[in-house]
């Protein structure tokens, strides 16, 4: 699951468990990048915390699925194969249109956003792309840029904090050679009214 050790659910102190319990999914599953702060706790809430915080907020403005295709761009860019399995099954299902979902993963493995999509939604992405790969280059024309194609200042925050923890996501899995084996893939919080919910469905 990781190159580190791992405390399984069943292994788990008390404490620990009660945190697992927040966040698992069905047979008490506990996604391997979780498990991989099992051994400091207070990490994986932190990482709990920002993840539902930046994708699956009520407050956020822009569509999740939006904010997913962004993630599963970021993930591919930085070749993450985890967080890509886990955010292009999360996109799928939101989309509901395999076709669509299909044809937005080509375009994105080809760095070709533009193959699909266009306006705005194309613009956020190419600053993605740009933070992802070159963030010092990125200049306050980058957000005149996305401000000029339609997005508030919230929203241009908002692509910026999904680009940016899938930076942190990416390399936390890299660096600790998290894989699938044992995940159940696409899971996300299901409550998107509460920010406190961070049980995966």
């Amino acid at each position: 699951m990781t190159w580190i050790s791992t405390i399984s659910y069943d292994d788990a102190t008390e404490a620990l468990q009660r945190l697992y319990d927040r966040i698992k999914g069905p047979d008490n599953n506990v996604d391997n990048v979780m498990l991989a702060h099992s051994l400091r706790p207070h990490s994986m809430e932190g990482h709990m915390a920002l993840y539902k915080s930046v994708l699956h907020h009520p407050r956020n403005a822009l569509p999740k699925s939006y904010l997913e295709t962004i993630g599963v761009y970021v993930s591919l860019l930085n070749r993450c194969q985890y967080c890509v399995a886990h955010h292009f099954a999360g996109l799928q299902r939101l989309l509901s249109d395999d076709d669509q979902a299909a044809e937005i993963r080509d375009s994105l493995e080809n760095i070709n956003p533009a193959a699909v999509f266009s306006g705005r939604e194309l613009r956020g992405l190419q600053y993605a792309e740009k933070l992802t790969m070159a963030a010092a280059t990125t200049s306050a024309v980058d957000i005149e840029e996305l401000r000029d194609a339609g997005f508030d200042d919230g929203e241009i925050l908002e692509i910026n904090q999904v680009t940016a923890y899938f930076c942190y996501a990416n390399r936390m899995v890299l660096g600790l050679g998290v894989n699938t084996h044992g995940d159940i893939i696409g899971l996300s919080p299901g409550s998107a009214s509460d920010p406190e919910d961070w049980s995966h469905r």
